[in-house]
């Protein structure tokens, strides 16, 4: 054998190794796929209650004890010092871990609303409209105090990024019920002063499942998905002819490597192609009715707000898609409660309202499950001078509030019980992940079964800990 046959044969051996050692750890991967076509064939476990979800999520932590968590007394304690027996140690951030804990009581109106008599702030006057429709769960508890840690757990199960959302499992699990838009869409609020809370991508992303599932966000601008259309004067025949080669290179590939990214690839193609019908038609709102318009609020004709998202949220519930998340930021209230509050509430409560009674007089509230909450709640002491205008309150993990409607979920109802503090949980607790069990099974989940197998172990949006569905909210 000549020296260059030699050489060539030798970059024939390690060229053809290493496709057959990448064959071996896709081959594992293609497990994971495998194992995701099995759990896609075996659900839902049982009948569903919940055909979608839109959650409503407020992120930085609002206020429970001015909007949902009634405690007159603390009136009586204005200024005095919590006592030990109720923080119990607690940690506190270190914003106000150096402060006395000086107890501001509620500096909000309390009115009951609806034949359910439920009791929420009066910066909140539009939810107590669809009170009869709501169930409130005064009693959530998360493990974090701090923003990105605790929004990454009420959002994924996990506190450390990496680990695919809520609506990624959603969409792993049940799929599309239309393939001309995603499985899980995001909108953020377009906010009129620039945030100054991130709103990070890990939040809906797809971590170790196939990135597929990811949440596909939708802009208020020309062009709502990135790099979707085609540049000016490109035929669509052309694209259509482009994409069949490109698909056909792409599976050649996928025999030779069994990488299952690249079939998702191909997936994900196709979905651009289709999307670039389906998402122009979804986002234009000029058929919406005047009284649409007037239903969900003065804000709702500017793009990109929270109240033009929530119709932007029915029209998508409308056309199939599966889980749907609106992002809200800044209910982060360290000072100004009462100006910086107010305003979120301003934002997205006459919204959220129309939503719940938009799809209840469209008859698909029986079919679709909405949560609204935040990562955590806000603590009774003040932060900074407790009794200045510009006071306000410290993250606060142990106890908050988050409300649900639609789907298998009792209407009317409050379930349970804060101290009288507003401190810890003192009647059925809620954790974050019981939440996840709950909605899982109005989706016709069994959280304990709905797993995924990735590096040797089979994760589930639950995780290890023990969690149970709440069935004391359920209808």
């Amino acid at each position: 054998m000549s020296e260059i046959d030699s050489k060539l044969g030798r970059r024939a051996f390690l060229n053809q190794a290493g496709l057959n050692f990448g064959a071996l750890a896709a081959a594992a991967m293609l497990g994971d796929e495998l194992a995701a076509s099995q759990v896609e064939r075996g659900l839902p476990h049982f009948a569903p209650k919940a055909e979608r979800v839109i959650f409503l999520t407020q992120s930085g932590g609002p206020s429970q004890i001015e909007l949902f968590d009634y405690k007159p007394d603390l009136h009586k304690l204005a200024g005095t010092e919590l006592p030990d027996s109720v923080r119990q140690g607690q940690r506190l951030t270190g914003m106000t871990k150096n402060q006395k804990q000086l107890i501001l009581p509620p500096i909000t109106r309390f009115d009951a609303h609806g034949q359910c008599g439920a009791l929420i702030g009066e910066w909140l006057p539009h939810l107590g409209s669809i009170a009869d429709d709501v169930c409130f769960v005064k009693s959530m508890v998360t493990d974090q105090i701090n923003h990105a840690p605790a929004m990454t757990k009420f959002l994924t199960g996990h506190q450390l990024p990496g680990r695919p959302s809520f609506g990624c499992w959603a969409s792993y699990g049940l799929g599309s019920m239309n393939k001309n838009l995603p499985d899980y869409v995001v909108l953020l609020s377009r906010m009129k002063r620039g945030s100054d809370q991130p709103l990070y991508d890990h939040y809906w992303g797809s971590g170790f499942l196939p990135s597929k599932h990811q949440g596909v966000k939708l802009r208020s601008a020309k062009d709502p998905v990135l790099y979707l259309n085609d540049p000016d004067g490109f035929p669509r025949e052309l694209r259509r002819d482009m994409l069949d080669s490109l698909a056909s290179l792409n599976r050649h590939h996928h025999a030779q490597t069994l990488d299952p990214e690249i079939e998702t690839r191909i997936d994900q193609y196709e979905m651009a192609f289709r999307m670039q019908s389906s998402i122009p038609e979804l986002t234009d709102l000029s058929d919406e009715s005047e009284s649409t318009f007037q239903m969900y609020g003065p804000d709702s004709r500017r793009p990109g707000s929270y109240a033009a998202n929530c119709i932007l949220a029915r029209r998508l519930a409308e056309r199939g898609v599966r889980f749907i998340q609106l992002f809200h930021p800044d209910w982060d209230h360290h000072s100004r409660l009462r100006s910086w509050c107010v305003s979120r509430c301003i934002d997205t409560d006459q919204p959220s309202a129309a939503l719940v009674a938009d799809l209840k007089r469209r008859g698909m509230l029986d079919d679709t499950l909405v949560i609204w909450g935040g990562e955590f709640g806000r603590g009774v002491a003040g932060q900074g001078k407790w009794d200045s205008p510009l006071a306000g309150r410290d993250h606060h993990p142990r106890c908050f509030t988050v409300w649900m409607a639609g789907a298998g979920i009792k209407p009317g109802f409050s379930y349970g019980a804060t101290d009288d503090f507003s401190y810890n949980v003192v009647e059925n607790p809620v954790h974050v992940r019981d939440l996840h069990a709950t909605a899982l099974h109005l989706l016709g989940i069994d959280h304990d079964r709905f797993t995924h197998r990735h590096q040797g172990l089979d994760f589930k949006l639950t995780g290890v800990e023990e969690s149970h569905v709440v069935d004391g909210i359920l209808a």
